[in-house]
C-alpha cells in the first residue's frame, strides 16, 4: 500500500445496495458480452437493452467503442492498455450494479484473467458472461469498418484474432453461436438468463 492509498477511505452512505434494488424493483446485474470484433456483441446488447426497457427495467449499455471516446480515450491497444481498459470498465460496471442497474457491457475483453476480475468486482452471483462466438472469417466478412483487412495488411497492430490473441471463455453462462442464432433469438437467450437472476 502506497502513501496515497493510506490516505483514502471508502465513504459509506445511508442508502445501501438492497435499498437501491428495492427502489427499482430489480437486482443490479452485470451482463458481460465478450467475443471478437464483428461477432455481434453490440448488436445483441442493443436488442437486449431495447427489450429490457420495454419491460420497464433500469438498464444501461456500456459499449467498447463508445467508452473509448471518453473515459478510456487515453488508452491504445497494447496488452497493458487493453488490461487497463477492462479494469476501468469493470470498476464502472460494478458501480452501476451497486446502483441496482442491469448493466450490459460489450467489450472484446480478450483475456480470461481480466474477465475474471470483472466477475469478481461485480460479484459472481450478479455477473452473466455472454460469449458471442463467431470465427475470424465470419467477423471479417461482417466488418463494416474494414478493420480486419487493415490488420491483415499490418496497418493496425495488436488486433484481436489477427495479431493479438483471444482467449475463449471456458464456462460462460450464455453461449451464442451467431452462425445458428439471429439477433432476436440471441437476445431472447440472454434475456432468459437475466430473468433467472432477477
Amino acid at each position: 500500500m502506497n502513501n496515497f492509498e493510506k490516505n483514502i477511505k471508502w465513504h459509506k452512505g445511508e442508502v445501501n445496495y438492497k435499498d437501491r434494488c428495492k427502489n427499482l424493483g430489480q437486482r443490479g446485474l452485470v451482463v458481460w458480452f465478450t467475443g471478437l470484433s464483428g461477432s455481434g456483441k453490440s448488436t445483441i446488447a442493443v436488442e437486449v437493452e431495447k427489450q429490457l426497457i420495454k419491460k420497464g427495467r433500469a438498464v444501461y449499455r456500456l459499449d467498447g467503442d463508445n467508452v473509448r471516446h471518453g473515459l478510456n480515450s487515453d488508452l491504445g491497444f497494447t496488452k497493458e492498455e487493453r488490461d487497463e481498459n477492462i479494469r476501468r470498465i469493470a470498476e464502472v460496471a460494478a458501480l452501476f450494479k451497486d446502483a441496482g442497474i442491469i448493466t450490459l457491457v460489450s467489450f472484446i475483453s480478450p483475456y480470461r484473467k481480466k474477465r475474471k476480475f470483472a466477475r469478481k468486482r461485480a460479484g459472481s452471483d450478479s455477473f452473466i458472461e455472454v460469449y458471442v462466438k463467431a470465427d475470424v472469417e465470419t467477423c471479417a466478412e461482417r466488418d463494416p469498418k474494414g478493420l480486419y483487412e487493415k490488420a491483415k495488411k499490418g496497418e493496425i497492430e495488436n488486433f484481436t484474432g489477427i495479431s493479438a490473441p483471444y482467449e475463449e471463455p471456458e464456462n460462460p453462462e450464455v453461449y451464442i453461436d451467431t452462425d445458428k442464432l439471429n439477433v432476436k433469438e440471441a437476445a431472447e437467450k440472454v434475456l432468459a438468463s437475466i430473468s433467472e437472476k432477477l
